[in-house]
């Protein structure tokens, strides 16, 4: 197999703000980005399989792992980690390039292309969604309203809330949770993976996940959704019950010429559960879509 390069570095963004980077491959541009509270580990399937043909470019979000928190934490929003990935590109002398966005990434590519259309030559989105997930979640508001309280008792007892959360998402009970809520299938993707998610989780600062989180519910890009006029794949998870099939199925309506793919028994990670599906789906979609 092909050695691949693998580059890594920093840049400062609009606030000064360090943000971290890595670089594999050469080739055309593509740039994957995560979920909320995710790991670059969440590509590692397209990571490997798309740098020896193309210049995979993936980064930790501000407030995210090896990236910076903000000094001023009202940065810590949805428009700011847009304007993050615009000096990723300015940083790495690109004009454009192919975004990936899973979950919340595809808010952020939305507002991105929202933003600084030009930037943006196609997209393709993972179990994404462009407006509030926590409304019906699970089909009912129990995830709304588990939020209110959390943040509540965040600002009431801070230490202990952020110690209490350390412990929670690091359960073994929690991990085995998070698969039977939709959020991985454990038949089809690694334990490890699952594991690595929840250690990157409680790594977090709490009060900036909650600050993300928040811009993350009150973000709406549908009406986004019909300007976008460049190439658009869809990938949704049959199980997907964080995000559900009519998230993607109402992406699919509301962008012109979308294409949409439904993988089978797929979770909230289709990227994890069937990487070879899921890559030849995509290596598809680039070659009709040159750019």
């Amino acid at each position: 197999m092909k050695r691949v390069s693998k580059n890594t570095g920093y840049f400062k963004s609009f606030d000064g703000t360090r943000i971290y980077y890595e670089v594999r491959g050469a080739g055309k541009p593509l740039v994957l980005a995560y979920g909320i509270g995710c790991l670059i580990n969440h590509w590692q399937q397209q990571i490997k399989y798309f740098s020896s043909r193309y210049k995979v470019i993936t980064f930790d979000y501000r407030a995210h792992h090896l990236s910076e928190i903000p000094q001023d934490r009202t940065h810590i929003n949805v428009d700011s980690l847009a304007r993050d990935v615009r000096c990723l590109l300015d940083h790495l002398e690109l004009e454009t390039a192919s975004f990936w966005g899973h979950s919340f990434g595809a808010q952020i590519i939305t507002r991105v292309y929202d933003m600084f259309p030009q930037s943006i030559s196609n997209l393709v989105f993972v179990n994404g969604f462009v407006s509030d997930p926590i409304r019906g979640m699970f089909g009912n508001e129990v995830a709304g309203s588990f939020f209110n309280l959390f943040k509540s008792g965040y600002k009431t007892l801070p230490e202990t809330l952020s110690f209490l959360w350390r412990r929670a998402v690091n359960n073994p009970l929690a991990i085995q949770f998070s698969s039977l809520a939709g959020g991985f299938n454990l038949s089809l993707t690694s334990l490890k993976d699952v594991e690595i998610y929840a250690r990157g989780v409680a790594s977090m600062d709490l009060d900036a996940f909650i600050t993300l989180f928040e811009s993350m519910m009150k973000f709406d890009g549908r009406p986004v959704l019909e300007r976008i006029d460049v190439p658009v794949l869809i990938i949704a998870g049959s199980k997907d019950s964080v995000t559900p099939l009519h998230f993607q199925e109402e992406m699919n309506r509301r962008i012109r010429n979308s294409h949409l793919l439904v993988v089978p028994y797929g979770s909230h990670c289709t990227q994890l559960d069937m990487p070879e599906f899921v890559n030849l789906r995509i290596e598809k979609f680039l070659k009709e879509n040159s750019y």
